[in-house]
């Protein structure tokens, strides 16, 4: 129904569970509180994307985010690639950190150097999305060489989201950026630093999509 209306693309937030208790604050809202996702119903994103994918055409999907240094790389490849065989490359992989320490103890994945580490994975999935013999030796992760078939007919787009410098830098390298919620004014200058950094990266060439929310986006105006 919503290709049928003429949407574009639908995203899909990513939350694995909620704990019982927690002393994370959630960054983007103004007391940190997290009781407004108790109870919600998250169906796995990838799943979600996937299932919705089998029923449509034309419509893009992205993860908006995915909380990729909680998970194994190279599975998340696997399931990334045949998102895209399957759907046509119409999948924007959105990716990020998860601000709950929580999270990383669930999964079992440790809580330090957790920016290291995604900087790594995403190493990880653009090698194995080539479908040649990849193998990885980083700080963190030792990947002997292998190769993932199908892989998909174009590179996955990576969107990082996140608001701080190191998030913004990692975008820069990358092919966009995801915004959790700004006003007009700190759009502008959150776009202002990224093109600062993408010049400095070297990427002010290539395509860059910029996904956000916020009050203004829910208006003709905004």
């Amino acid at each position: 129904a919503a290709e049928q209306a003429g949407f574009d693309g639908i995203s899909i937030p990513d939350s694995i569970c909620y704990p019982r208790e927690a002393s994370s604050k959630y960054p983007y809202n103004k007391d940190g509180s997290r009781e407004f996702l108790e109870s919600v119903p998250f169906i796995e994103s990838l799943i979600a994307v996937a299932a919705m994918a089998a029923v449509t055409e034309k419509i893009r999907f992205a993860t908006f985010v995915y909380k990729l240094a909680v998970r194994q790389a190279p599975v998340v490849a696997k399931q990334v690639q045949g998102i895209q065989a399957l759907s046509g490359n119409r999948f924007d992989f959105g990716i990020g950190i998860s601000p709950w320490e929580e999270d990383f103890a669930v999964a079992q994945v440790p809580w330090e150097k957790r920016g290291k580490r995604l900087d790594e994975q995403i190493e990880i999935i653009r090698g194995l999305d080539s479908g040649e013999y990849f193998g990885f030796r980083g700080e963190l992760h030792d990947m002997p060489a292998s190769r993932m078939n199908p892989v998909p007919a174009e590179p996955t787009p990576i969107l990082v989201g996140g608001h701080a410098e190191p998030a913004l830098r990692r975008a820069a390298r990358n092919d966009g950026w995801m915004c959790a919620g700004a006003s007009i004014s700190e759009l502008e200058a959150y776009i202002g630093r990224l093109s600062e950094l993408r010049e400095e990266a070297g990427t002010a060439d290539r395509p860059f999509r910029i996904f956000t929310t916020g009050q203004d986006a829910f208006t003709p105006e905004g």
